[in-house]
């Protein structure tokens, strides 16, 4: 094993410990309390195995008719009761303590989690699975239940009854006390070597490929209908059956590592219990141990059989709960990628005028940059149209006004505030945007429209569904606004999901205004009700509108013609088509010449099928 995999592991403990006792310090009260009551207890059952003893000795002393030998054994029998109930007792303080102090850090750790992924980049979310994300949280989650009670209520207490069976029979047979202590930190020190060095690694794989097959499920059901479109069931579960088969050979070498390392921690208790055993009897063949003696070393052994028993338990709980953690702490630990200056402030857009200054923009590691010494200005209230060729920058150009990716150089002002400074939510609370393909909640109509402005009247949400050409729709549906769309907005045609986010945009009513080509992919019914509502929406906004279907730009203020980060052209849709050997003029002469021979194709089409009838 070499070094660098040990140390890997050891940071990974030292990670989800460090993790953990970050959020002890928020409870230092219940902490001390968990504490103090454990130790309490664990005293208790240290000294039961003494008085045990001692009742033997009283009760081997004399017949019950000898007043001190009854009073003794009373006494001693009295005291083992109040060891007994108050044991149990400082153990369900424990328990209370800790499920109160656990939940409340599951549901911070839950809540810390979902912020910090909300809140990461773009590029992170591109390139992550949902389900993944979701199973690191939720494993990471109840792994947290398991370190919690292995290092409160189990290792704590385990450690104090060794120390303390270690020490009284050290101190009555210093043999005795030898034996144990040392038997019990050479069992101690292989079981944690097994459990870090032999079992961990195997475990962090087989969570890894846990973590795929989650994300492989998520991928496949969220897709169901493109599966189903193309007949290709048994393809994806064939596909699935090969992480699973990887998923199961990580699991199967993790469950037979952790099996073998209890059969060694099984046979070391078996040596450690016939080394007690035969100091016991050397003792009491030497006339060194009385009948109690030997019932006090018998009591305190299997007592600490069981401890010692539990203590292995407890450190292969302690390696699984922190190779489950390991992907939440990471998540923790990921920078979020784009975020907030210290002190930065909320933005106040009024015009909506629009400056790119000297930007420089590069994407990840890219050598070249997409923008280099980028200047525009948008006016306010001007309606501008992007137009050029996939991956010329347009996209990107929309991105960046909502500064979903940071510039390497220059700056984007908005009414001359740099949105750099500012909180990115209140930016994006300030701009509305109509995507291509409109991302809907699994919620009710009126919910997803009510997005934009929560606490939005039913009145409200109407009249923005009426001036996006939705309410028609929803009104013939059986639960009007309140019918639930499904996930992504499933259970709506392309053409509907577009209204709603349409009306989501209305209701917004924010001064700036992006649509990324909200017609792209509709049929002319929905394409017209979708224009006549875009019309209206633009009416008074600072409006950039990402154009595939140059018939969507025509009645723009100013068109920007960008081929690889560059604007090669600007200008109405006029002054452009009148350019010789323009890009705009043979951009849109091709999609004329396009829609022309589909509508030939179809024409004859129909032709055929009226000689055949």
């Amino acid at each position: 094993m070499t070094r660098k995999k040990l140390d890997f592991r050891g940071q990974a403990f030292k990670d989800v410990l460090g993790f953990t006792f970050q959020h002890w310090t928020r409870q230092p009260g219940r902490i001390g309390a968990i504490a103090a009551l454990a130790l309490l207890s664990a005293l208790a059952d240290v000294l039961t195995p003494m008085f045990a003893g001692r009742l033997v000795d009283a009760i081997a002393s004399g017949p019950a008719s000898d007043a001190r030998a009854w009073h003794s054994a009373i006494t001693t029998f009295a005291v083992l009761t109040v060891l007994g109930l108050g044991a149990t007792l400082l153990r369900q303080g424990v328990y209370f303590n800790i499920i109160r102090l656990t939940l409340k850090m599951m549901s911070e750790i839950a809540a810390n989690a979902f912020h910090r992924v909300q809140r990461f980049s773009t590029d992170w979310h591109a390139n992550s699975f949902a389900g993944s994300t979701v199973r690191k949280i939720t494993r990471g989650m109840w792994a947290l239940d398991l370190l919690n009670d292995t290092l409160l209520i189990a290792l704590l207490p385990s450690l104090v009854m060794l120390a303390g069976a270690t020490g009284l029979l050290g101190w009555r047979w210093p043999m005795m006390g030898a034996v144990v202590g040392v038997g019990s930190l050479l069992y101690i020190a292989v079981t944690v070597t097994l459990s870090l060095g032999y079992v961990a690694p195997s475990a962090r794989l087989a969570n890894a490929w846990d973590t795929r097959m989650g994300g492989a499920l998520a991928d496949a059901v969220s897709c169901n209908a493109v599966v189903k479109a193309f007949g290709a069931e048994d393809r994806e579960e064939a596909l699935l059956g090969r992480v699973i088969g990887k998923w199961r050979q990580r699991t199967r070498r993790t469950w037979v590592r952790g099996t073998l390392n209890g059969g060694v921690q099984g046979g070391m208790l078996v040596a450690i219990q016939a080394a007690i055993l035969g100091v016991a009897l050397l003792l009491w063949m030497r006339g060194e141990a009385s009948v109690g003696d030997i019932t006090f070393a018998l009591t305190m052994f299997f007592m600490l059989q069981g401890y010692l028993r539990d203590v292995g338990m407890h450190i292969r709980n302690l390696q699984r709960s922190v190779n489950d953690m390991e992907e939440l702490v990471a998540l923790e630990r990921q920078p979020l990628g784009i975020e907030d200056r210290p002190g930065a402030g909320p933005i106040r857009i009024g015009a909506g005028e629009i400056r790119f200054e000297h930007v420089t923009f590069h994407y990840g590691t890219h050598a070249t940059p997409l923008y280099d010494d980028f200047s525009m200005r948008i006016a306010p209230g001007e309606r501008v149209g992007l137009v050029g060729h996939s991956g010329s920058g347009k996209t990107t150009f929309i991105k960046l006004i909502q500064r979903l990716y940071d510039l390497s150089k220059g700056r984007i002002t908005i009414d001359g505030q740099d949105i750099a400074g500012v909180r990115q939510a209140s930016l994006r609370s300030q701009i509305a945007i109509v995507q291509q393909e409109p991302v809907l909640f699994h919620r009710s109509l009126a919910e997803n429209i009510a997005y934009a402005k929560p606490g939005a009247s039913r009145a409200d949400i109407e009249r923005a569904a009426r001036l996006a050409s939705a309410h028609d729709f929803i009104a013939t549906l059986p639960q009007g606004y309140d019918t639930l769309v499904g996930e992504r907005g499933v259970k709506l045609s392309g053409g509907e999901r577009q209204r709603v986010a349409i009306a989501r945009a209305f209701l917004a009513d924010a001064p700036i205004l992006i649509l990324d080509e909200a017609t792209s992919s509709l049929d002319s019914e929905s394409e017209v009700l979708i224009q006549q509502a875009m019309v209206r929406l633009m009416q008074g906004r600072t409006t950039l509108v990402v154009a595939h279907r140059l018939s969507t730009v025509r009645a723009l203020d100013r068109l920007l013609v960008l081929d690889k980060g560059r604007v090669v052209e600007q200008g109405s849709h006029e002054t452009l088509i009148r350019l010789e050997n323009g890009l705009y003029r043979r951009l849109f002469e091709r999609q004329a010449l396009e829609l022309i021979k589909g509508l030939g194709e179809t024409e004859f089409a129909e032709g055929n099928a009226g000689d055949r009838d």
